[in-house]
């Protein structure tokens, strides 16, 4: 029973955190900013191939490579066809990244996201039928509409937007740490059925491989570097997990998702305040020169 409870608060935390900061998001840009920090095309095609090729194919041999169990190794493939991490903007600030580029990528990659993975999943399952207008209709929510709405709030009343903007900043940031220890501790017992499969071990690598790609595609600036290493690596939890709950009656499909999306933010989050130490470092070095 208070497990049961403690998964209710995690899961209204964790949609509080992600309606939050993509609002602070469109409240702290104009459109014209996105879509400017979305005009290298050279590096926008990186991102898609980055997420959309690389990424799946990475999920695909890390399946074959640990030989997981089916449940498993589909919810690893879920996150490796997902991009468009609604944590990707709050990530990229604390990493000092380009937070416009930040922005302009996850709605890029959630929107591409939609039309995708309807279309990849049955190649990589034989069999499975997946819920387009399902997956649409979450990343609306959660995503583009309160991000829509922060922009249009900006667009329109400008000052109201600035003072806003502050406040949902403070709740995104305040609810991120505990929504994650809280997603821990509210799904432990489920957590644990994962040690021993290779599961974990499986996701950190994903984790860790989207972050290297991204990384390596995402320059020569290091801040879209850092974007884009944050975004290949963390995955669209909104988007697994409306697939993973519509599409299979095995729950162990969605512990995975669930174990993944926590493994890779207990991994980004403190490397993100590394890039952004480093970063400071960097940028006194240069001075003091």
């Amino acid at each position: 029973m208070l497990m049961d409870l403690l998964n209710k608060v995690a899961t209204t935390a964790l949609l509080g955190f992600v309606v939050s900061s993509m609002m602070a998001m469109g409240a702290g840009f104009t459109v014209r900013q996105i879509i400017d920090a979305l005009r290298d095309v050279r590096l926008v095609l990186l991102a898609l191939l980055a997420n959309f090729v690389a990424m799946p194919l990475s999920a695909l041999a890390l399946d074959k490579i640990f030989q997981l169990d089916e449940p498993l190794g589909v919810g690893l493939l879920l996150l490796g066809t997902a991009a468009g991490a609604p944590f990707l903007p709050t990530l990229t600030e604390l990493a000092k990244g380009n937070l416009p580029f930040a922005v302009g990528i996850m709605v890029l990659l959630s929107v591409s996201t939609v039309g995708y993975v309807p279309l990849v999943l049955p190649l990589l399952l034989p069999g499975v039928a997946v819920n387009s207008a399902k997956i649409a209709g979450w990343l609306f929510l959660l995503t583009l509409f309160p991000l829509a709405a922060g922009l249009f709030l900006r667009a329109r009343r400008e000052e109201l937007a600035m003072r806003v903007k502050p406040v949902l900043d403070c709740v995104s940031n305040v609810s991120l740490v505990p929504t994650v220890l809280l997603l821990a501790v509210a799904n432990i017992d489920k957590i644990l059925l994962v040690f021993g499969t290779r599961g974990i071990l499986a996701g950190f690598l994903l984790v860790a491989l989207g972050f290297g790609i991204g990384w390596m595609v995402g320059g020569p600036g290091s801040d879209t570097r850092r974007a884009l290493a944050l975004g290949t690596g963390q995955r669209n939890i909104a988007a697994a997990f409306v697939v993973a709950s519509e599409s299979f009656s095995d729950p162990s499909v969605v512990i995975m998702v669930m174990v993944v999306t926590i493994v890779g933010l207990l991994t980004l989050m403190p490397l993100c305040h590394v890039l952004a130490n480093y970063g400071s470092s960097s940028l006194r070095g240069s001075a003091e020169r």
